[in-house]
């Protein structure tokens, strides 16, 4: 059983500052393509290049936003120590996107 400290939770508030651009980098993804081509969104209508250079130009960046914060969350959950709680794997890793996730939230919650 590993633990859940501080030091995480520091290290996914700090990664989730710039983990707001590859966030709406997907979701604009999604509204405009396959959200939109179910009915459930309508998409840009300025939009017509099409999802390839969508793909090809953020794909690299939404991919090195992931491997950076899961090196990351390696690097601090082997050496979380005493300091912290004792949380199972999947506790560990959805607290540590919940984290992530929430400058993300504060900013849509402001706008």
């Amino acid at each position: 059983m590993r633990t859940y400290s501080p030091a995480a939770a520091v290290v996914n508030l700090l990664l989730g500052v710039p983990a707001v651009v590859p966030l709406w980098l997907l979701w604009y993804f999604a509204v405009n393509w396959p959200l939109a081509a179910l009915g459930w969104t309508v998409g840009e209508p300025t939009e017509n290049d099409g999802p390839l250079p969508w793909l090809v130009l953020c794909g690299p960046v939404v991919l090195a936003s992931a491997a950076l914060w899961w090196l990351a969350n390696e690097g601090v959950r082997g050496r979380a120590g005493r300091s912290g709680r004792a949380v199972g794997g999947w506790v560990y890793w959805s607290l540590s996107a919940g984290l992530t996730l929430l400058p993300t939230g504060v900013l849509i919650g402001m706008s």
